[in-house]
């Protein structure tokens, strides 16, 4: 099994016919052979809401196919660009072990697929298992084009937990009527905030709470009396989600693709990018109840979408008159609700985390204003008191290159970054509590490309520190090519005499939702060779600048040491 092969498009269309999940897939996945499947990113014709559509998919399916594999397989993907659009695909949470030119975001690691272009993804999912998922990372088609990726453990080696009844993947998003690409373009023109999305989906579908939408409604049929594993994605643009299903308990055992301690909730929070893999026990009266995916949004002064999605899980036995049992979700800007999650997690098995650091960045987070230099303020300054919006990481707005970057440092092309990032903010301030005279009369920030090189097996500490100069906000901070270890997570400004860390069983994650007027520390090892993408995954906030990259240098031998970039590489 190991050094095999996935197989992409024969599982999706099994899966479609084989609603029994693990035992039917995971014998195909046993006897698979070395074959090469395609991704096709195609424009779709899709209805809802009233209205047909056209939308980015990948395979004509939204969301689109799953891909399964167990650890330590590789995974060859054909992607085929038969869209309109520029396009790559980034494989949320592999972790590309020496194979960063694989990563997907368009001009960190490699050029865009051009219409009409085909690029095949080759990576191994080393020492991986768990729910992942795969997206655009180019423009905002991300919206529209994602899947999950389910990686199960070895042949022999069964979960930490009872093994459930069946598997069900949920994917989260959000569906707009209008062109994403046109909206990213008018978003960015005009200087101000998105629109908010038309509709909230659970598996592609908004449900009954939207118009002309009551056949388009998820149902999960279950039997009574089974435990049911729910791998929950949220695969939103620009909105964090709390999910919950009425009347039961959610059991949370794995986060992004890592084991945790069961925790039981009655109800999760997701920011975009991030995974659960949750236990729910059929043990209530036979019935039909919802299961409601509502927005968490922190910030103030934003408008956005405030109906929920809802799907239903439907017990065996359930009559056609039984009205559905409805979920209760926190309140929108339920702070406290949202930490309490991330506050619980704790890793299941000892972790290896550095009790020493020799790297440590101190980076602040949210959002900036700039000055309005058009000559029609009306039509391209529509932030705030008139200005532009932008958002950055130590008061550094990035700007994405026009070659890959990856490419550019180990090809030392020179003039399209800069090595500077700093390790602290070029400004200090009360950066939350708001004290008179403290915030910077300047909320300008400094516009580059600007990276921070980290040597090989760096033991690398970073705290994130949300600011208030516009307005607090929880924001989902996603690195590329690492999971860390969560080791800190506080309110107010991080201090480091009084901040409490866990360095005995912190969780391990891909993605970290920094708290509204909080901080988070998280602490992994340098150990990846490559160019790694750290950025905010509310797509406006990574467009306005909310980012930066990490370059990792290569260590000592083959085993260290990042190969040449692929020969089929897409051109700029």
């Amino acid at each position: 099994m190991a050094n095999s092969v996935v197989c992409v498009t024969v599982w999706f269309i099994l899966m479609l016919k084989a609603h029994s999940h693990l035992n039917t897939v995971t014998r195909h996945i046993n006897r698979r052979s070395t074959q090469f499947y395609d991704f096709k990113v195609q424009m779709t014709s899709i209805t809802k809401l009233c209205k047909t559509n056209h939308i980015v998919t990948v395979n004509g399916m939204y969301p689109g196919p799953v891909i399964y594999a167990r650890e330590d397989d590789k995974v060859a993907v054909k992607v085929t660009n038969e869209s309109p659009y520029n396009v790559t695909i980034h494989w949320h949470g592999v972790r590309q072990k020496l194979s960063c030119w694989y990563d997907g975001p368009s001009y960190i690691t490699q050029c865009p697929i051009k219409p009409g272009q085909t690029f095949t993804y080759k990576f191994t999912l080393v020492k991986q298992k768990g729910t992942l998922l795969w997206h655009a990372h180019t423009s905002w088609l991300r919206g529209t084009v994602y899947g999950a990726i389910v990686v199960y453990p070895k042949i022999g080696v069964s979960y930490p937990f009872n093994p459930p009844y069946e598997e069900h993947v949920i994917t989260l998003g959000e569906y707009w009527l209008k062109d994403l690409v046109q909206i990213e373009h008018d978003v960015l023109s005009g200087g101000g905030s998105p629109p908010p999305a038309n509709a909230f989906t659970i598996n592609g579908q908004p449900g009954p709470n939207y118009n002309c939408s009551t056949n388009d409604t998820y149902t999960l049929d279950v039997i009574p009396g089974k435990t049911y594993l729910l791998r929950i994605i949220n695969a939103a643009l620009n909105m964090q989600h709390f999910f919950a299903v009425a009347n039961h308990n959610l059991t949370i055992v794995e986060a992004d693709g890592e084991y945790t301690k069961p925790l039981t909730v009655n109800q999760i929070m997701l920011g975009p990018g991030e995974t659960m893999n949750v236990l729910i026990k059929s043990d209530q009266v036979i019935g039909t109840y919802s299961m409601s995916m509502g927005p968490y949004m922190s910030a103030k002064n934003v408008t956005f979408q405030n109906i929920s999605a809802i799907a239903y899980l439907r017990y065996t036995g359930t009559t056609s008159d039984t009205l559905p049992s409805l979920a209760l979700l926190p309140s929108f800007n339920d702070t406290l609700a949202s930490n309490a999650i991330i506050e619980g997690l704790r890793s299941l098995y000892p972790v290896n985390i550095p009790s020493e650091t020799d790297t440590n960045l101190f980076i602040t987070i949210g959002f900036n204003v700039e000055k309005c230099a058009s000559k029609t303020p009306s039509k391209n300054c529509k932030g705030v008191n008139g200005g532009v919006m932008a958002a950055s990481m130590n008061n550094v707005s990035f700007i994405m290159p026009n070659i890959s970057l990856l490419e550019a440092y180990y090809g030392k092309i020179s003039g399209h970054f800069t090595e500077d990032f700093p390790d602290i903010p070029l400004k200090g301030y009360d950066y939350v509590n708001h004290a008179p005279n403290s915030i910077p009369y300047n909320t300008q920030s400094v516009i580059g490309t600007k990276t921070k090189v980290i040597e090989y097996g760096s033991r690398v500490q970073i705290i994130l520190q949300d600011t208030g100069t516009v307005t607090t906000e929880n924001h989902p901070i996603h690195l590329h090519g690492y999971n860390f270890y969560v080791v800190g997570y506080g309110s107010g400004n991080y201090n480091s005499k009084t901040a409490s860390f866990n360095l005995v069983d912190p969780p391990s994650l891909n993605t970290i939702g920094v708290p509204s007027g909080g901080w988070a520390a998280i602490r992994f090892v340098a150990d990846n060779p490559g160019a790694w993408f750290m950025h905010c995954h509310l797509e406006v906030h990574m467009s306005w600048g909310l980012s930066t990259v990490l370059i990792v240098k290569n260590g000592q031998g083959k085993a260290e040491t990042l190969s040449h970039p692929p020969a089929d590489r897409p051109k700029c």
